[in-house]
């Protein structure tokens, strides 16, 4: 069976490249992240963001000589971890990770042969020879153990100001003959904490100048803009959703697949195209999905394409959704609203008249459109529920039914099939035969609105980092681990999600059949799915 990677951060950086089945809107977003102008890739979890940075890193650094456009990939996902006295500390802490991980990226490069003078102001200390640690990383670090004792002391006098940052960079730009620093954010903030989202978006702005370009990767939906920053005007948007209507979509997902899969999963492939396709159509156009749904279905056949289609899109896709309202109280009713609507509302009202329009030979469909007056509260719902992969959000300005206007929304696919006992039997062909023109229509004043109204009175900033400790003591079934990493991690006695956030590559070597590359591997898949536990 072929041993996916499901996470970018488990592929080595250079290696990227000879996974990627580049796409038209794939070029589209890599060439908006290479451009001058700031850029903001969307996308929820697992479709991609973080490969496209990472593409955008290679491709840039190997024009390097001809364009001097200097790349520094830099991810946010330790934000979860700040837990300081510090009221600046996430603007601090930004500050720190963009200075050192620059500073190393200039160094892995061969370009800090002769220290600049303004690479002291980065690292926050005179650098003469050589680097080694710098205190900038010290500070980073320490807001990033805040988590450990939230209420020591953390010095940030080395952080420089946003102007005296600009200006570093404007010197090293002259310095080192760099036309342009280009810096690929990734994760850019904690989902639920809209106050860093605020914060963060007034740096991405306030950093801009004519030698250095910010981008970053988020989430829809959840992601708060604050009223400094004005996402159509200070940056180009990019939504990474793949379509399910193009008509090179499942050979596009196929080519994802292939770049990793052994020959028989291949063969399968070749052998079994048309449910290959159902698993391709159900993912939506996320690769993390079907990578796992196929992992879960190596052979193909029609039975593990309908055991797969209960067990992920009944279950494990409602069960990561639902488990937000145990991290985040405050979005409780609206997490467990937005469940309620989708699965005893729109999906059996989609699968009804889908059976209608099959037995017809109409096109099918898996919209539904939300007029734009609709309650706010309800459109909270909805955000989450496409942070979580269950909706994918399409077009707004749409006119319905009396010309009214509002926004479509599309079911994922896989949540739709699975409504039906044997999926296998007639997924192709709802998917083959959709059209976004057929959607089911939710007005301002819908009465299923009214369950959430009487819940719930205002959603606001509610300190969802408070629960960080309960969440560090949990079980490590709740990370998106394989059952054999899991196994592993239990064999050590390592079963909670703090114990592997503190794990060492030593410890996990202690382990029966794990080696030096496959410890370094493992921790690294526990970490990154630790941080994105911990981040929402």
């Amino acid at each position: 069976m072929s041993d996916f990677f499901y996470r970018t951060e488990d592929i080595r950086p250079e290696e990227v490249g000879s996974y990627f089945a580049e796409t038209k809107q794939d070029r589209i977003a890599i060439n908006a992240l290479k451009s001058r102008n700031p850029a903001i890739i969307i996308g929820s979890r697992g479709v991609g963001k973080s490969f496209l940075l990472r593409v955008a890193q290679n491709e840039m650094l190997a024009s390097f000589q001809d364009d001097r456009v200097f790349p520094v990939y830099v991810s946010f996902v330790r934000s979860s971890l700040l837990k300081s006295s510090d009221t600046h500390q996430f603007r601090n802490w930004m500050l720190a990770r963009l200075c050192s991980t620059a500073i190393r990226a200039l160094e892995r490069a061969g370009l800090l042969a002769g220290v600049p003078a303004s690479i002291g102001l980065l690292a926050g200390e005179e650098v003469t020879t050589k680097l080694g640690p710098i205190k900038i990383e010290a500070v980073a670090q320490a807001y990033e153990e805040s988590y450990r004792n939230p209420s020591a002391v953390i010095d940030a006098t080395a952080v420089p100001s946003i102007e005296k940052f600009k200006d570093a960079f404007e010197d090293l730009s002259d310095k080192l003959n760099i036309n342009r620093f280009c810096f690929l954010i990734d994760e850019a903030a904690h989902i639920f904490l809209p106050e860093q989202q605020r914060q963060f978006f007034t740096m991405f702005r306030d950093l801009r100048s004519h030698c250095v370009s910010c981008n970053a990767a988020v989430y829809p939906g959840v992601t708060s803009f604050g009223e400094t920053f004005q996402p159509n005007h200070d940056a180009t948007l990019v939504h990474i959703d793949r379509d399910v209507l193009d008509p090179k979509y499942v050979d596009n997902m196929r080519e994802i697949v292939e770049k990793q899969a052994d020959s028989t999963t291949q063969r399968q492939i070749l052998k079994n195209g048309k449910n290959f396709a159902i698993l391709a159509y159900a993912c939506s156009g996320n690769p993390r999905i079907l990578l796992k749904t196929l992992s879960a279905a190596p052979t193909l056949s029609s039975s593990e394409i309908n055991t797969i289609m209960r067990s992920h899109y009944r279950t494990s896709i409602w069960s990561e959704h639902s488990a937000l309202a145990e991290k985040y109280y405050g979005h409780r009713e609206v997490i467990d609203w937005g469940r309620e609507f989708i699965e005893n509302t729109v999906l059996p009202d989609l699968r009804s008249k889908n059976e209608s329009y099959l037995a017809t030979d109409r096109n099918t469909s898996s919209y539904f459109w939300i007029h734009r007056d609709a309650p706010e509260v309800v459109k909270e719902a909805l955000r989450i529920l496409c942070y979580t992969g269950v909706l994918n959000e399409m077009e707004g300005g749409i006119r319905a039914t009396r010309s009214e206007v509002g926004k479509r929304y599309m079911v994922n696919l896989g949540c739709l099939f699975a409504l039906d006992a044997t999926p296998a039997l007639q997924a192709f062909d709802i998917a083959k035969s959709l059209t976004p023109k057929r959607m089911t229509e939710y007005g301002a004043n819908h009465s299923i609105y009214r369950a959430l109204l009487d819940a719930v009175a205002i959603i606001g900033d509610s300190n969802e980092g408070g629960h960080l400790e309960r969440q560090l003591r949990k079980n490590i079934q709740v990370l998106d681990l394989t059952t054999w990493q899991k196994e592993k991690l239990n064999e050590l006695g390592l079963v909670t999600v703090g114990e592997v956030l503190e794990a060492t590559e030593a410890q996990l070597k202690s382990a029966k059949f794990i080696g030096d590359v496959r410890a370094r591997r493992m921790r690294n898949a526990a970490v990154a799915s630790v941080l994105e536990y911990l981040s929402g």
